[in-house]
């Protein structure tokens, strides 16, 4: 098995929104605002290359979205999807799964293109199964009020129209060495990927843990739906990193890209901080 980073872009968004109820005051001393309070975030997906399989997680923002809707989010950074796909490579025509965590904008955009001539849609992955767990795609179909402007219907009904959607309804081993987990605070059925690389396990942390300033429990984002059941699940799922020395793989911090966890009189906090490149030559 091999991994590899695949950076598609950064966005801003609010830093207060990103950190819910802790004051700027504490905040930005571990992630830093712009004059406009925005933070600057990656995009940063992984591909899994297992044999024969070549297993997408996330995708980015995408490309097809108006410019008005992309000046909300200010993207910025040179990296894109394909050209990060290119430089290892690699086109979309080799990926075999694409494994979406959940189908907000920024990590699922990247799924579906225009067609040539612009008049409709189709997925930028032809020879992928779309793989996306059956309680968020419930969740995104029958969107409440607050998340809707997050699930846009031109990232995920061309999905099920290509006839290649793949729902799963359970946590287990979803693929040889993966295995995958719901996590319900941010959205409902997002799957996060548990990953046993060589003697480790690298866990894609999407907006389980959207940065490594988000470890401290009470850190969480004002965009989660149930922010109660986010602080019990970032808390069990921190107490059996630590405990068992899992690699966390951060998507949208734009500094830390991978790190090890220690217990510390003060909680739990980050150890040593790497990146991918970096692990794969140790």
């Amino acid at each position: 098995m091999k991994l590899y980073a695949i950076p598609t872009g950064n966005l801003k968004l609010d830093g207060g929104a990103m950190f819910g109820v802790v004051p700027k005051s504490l905040w930005s001393k571990h992630y830093p605002a712009d004059e406009n309070n925005l933070i600057n975030l990656s995009m940063r997906c992984l591909l899994v290359v297992d044999g024969d399989r070549k297993i997408l997680i996330n995708n980015g923002i995408g490309d097809k979205q108006s410019e008005k809707f992309f000046s909300h989010y200010d993207l910025n950074g040179d990296d894109t999807l394909l050209k990060s796909l290119a430089d290892l490579g690699f086109t979309p025509e080799h990926i075999t799964d694409m494994f979406l965590t959940h189908l907000h904008f920024d990590h699922a955009g990247g799924s579906v293109k225009y067609t040539p001539d612009r008049s409709g849609f189709e997925t930028v992955f032809p020879n992928a199964t779309y793989w996306i767990s059956a309680p968020q795609w419930e969740w995104a179909m029958h969107a409440n009020r607050r998340e809707s402007a997050s699930f846009l219907k031109e990232n995920i009904k061309p999905i099920e129209e290509s006839g290649r959607l793949k729902l799963f309804d359970y946590p287990g081993e979803l693929f040889p060495g993966i295995e995958v987990r719901f996590y319900n605070g941010h959205t409902d059925g997002q799957a996060i990927p548990f990953i046993k690389y060589k003697d480790k396990t690298i866990v894609f942390t999407s907006d389980l843990l959207p940065t490594a300033a988000h470890l401290p429990l009470p850190w969480v984002m004002s965009y989660d739906t149930r922010p109660l059941i986010t602080l019990d699940e970032k808390e069990l799922f921190l107490e059996e990193a630590v405990d068992n020395g899992y690699i966390l793989f951060f998507e949208h911090d734009l500094y830390t890209e991978c790190c090890t966890l220690q217990r510390t009189e003060k909680g739990i906090k980050t150890d040593k901080v790497f990146t991918l490149n970096e692990l794969r030559s140790i």
